[in-house]
């Protein structure tokens, strides 16, 4: 499937070099692939990348920008980079609560993904387990509410 992708990417580039969402769409796609090979860092370079342009283009609060937050924190967490994972996390939440409620799913998705950093981590505190549970107790019952 990679060489597929990145040849897709490649086309993008080519002959639809103005398309931006295109290009960071299937760039996305690619860095998919790296984590479902295992490689992560390659997969953590490219969705740094893809971060960066988004919060560029259309800033902290949109949507985009969030689900670039959940899908580079992932690589993170698989990296055990728990600290960074976390303080971007922590950061971005106050973002997307501030351009939507909290009941929306991509926010309830970064809650998910703060709360797996703060569980997984080996030096997590008692606290820090107490806090991954609180968490994921609310997102339990905002999606079975909302959803």
């Amino acid at each position: 499937a990679l060489p597929v992708l990145e040849a897709s990417l490649a086309l993008i580039r080519r002959y639809w070099s103005l398309d931006e969402e295109g290009i960071l769409m299937a760039q996305a796609n690619v860095a998919s692939c790296f984590d479902d090979l295992g490689r992560h860092d390659e997969s953590l370079a490219l969705k740094r990348e893809i971060f960066a342009k988004d919060v560029a283009s259309v800033g902290q609060g949109h949507e985009h920008v969030s689900v670039d937050v959940a899908n580079l924190t992932h690589t993170l967490v698989e990296l055990r980079r728990f600290a960074e994972a976390k303080e971007i996390l922590r950061e971005h939440l106050s973002h997307a609560q501030q351009s939507t409620d909290s009941d929306h799913h991509v926010v309830l998705r970064i809650r998910e993904r703060l709360s797996y950093a703060l569980c997984r981590d080996p030096a997590a505190t008692r606290n820090d387990v107490l806090e991954a549970a609180t968490i994921m107790l609310d997102v339990v019952q905002r999606r079975r509410r909302v959803f």
